[in-house]
């Protein structure tokens, strides 16, 4: 993944005020994805499609996840600590992310001219005190 910074941290001076607005006034939604594919205890499975020109609005990241970008593309993103960056994505390309307990937030816009889709792999939180069971 190649990464251009467009606007520093700290400076909300460059954002459109429909961005800023929906950052402080709307509810910023925890799923990782558009269509949940499968959940098990352990694990939930995402799909993402972004069409040319269209985003995903402000997301809470605050799990470990992966992804894979499918089909390559080019986006925008706008974090909420007021930073953009420009994203060139190749496809199949995979990132890990651990964000566990620290309320990551950004919005993902395809600025390119073909579809962007993603698979997102969201790691639940790990049962704490059961024991391990071993076979004899």
């Amino acid at each position: 993944m190649q990464c251009v910074e467009l606007n520093p941290v700290g400076n909300f001076d460059t954002w459109d005020f429909e961005k800023i607005e929906e950052l402080l006034h709307q509810e910023i939604s925890q799923s990782l994805g558009e269509v949940l594919v499968f959940e098990n205890e352990s694990v939930k499975l995402w799909d993402l499609s972004l069409d040319p020109g269209k985003r995903v609005p402000f997301r809470n990241h605050n799990t470990n996840y992966s992804w894979v970008c499918a089909t390559g593309g080019l986006a925008l993103t706008h974090f909420g600590n007021g930073k953009i960056s420009m994203l060139q994505l190749e496809p199949g390309e995979t990132e890990y992310w651990e964000f566990r307990g620290k309320n990551y937030t950004n919005d993902l816009e395809n600025i390119g001219e073909n579809p962007m889709t993603f698979n997102i792999l969201e790691y639940k939180q790990e049962k704490v005190g059961n024991p391990l069971l071993f076979m004899d």
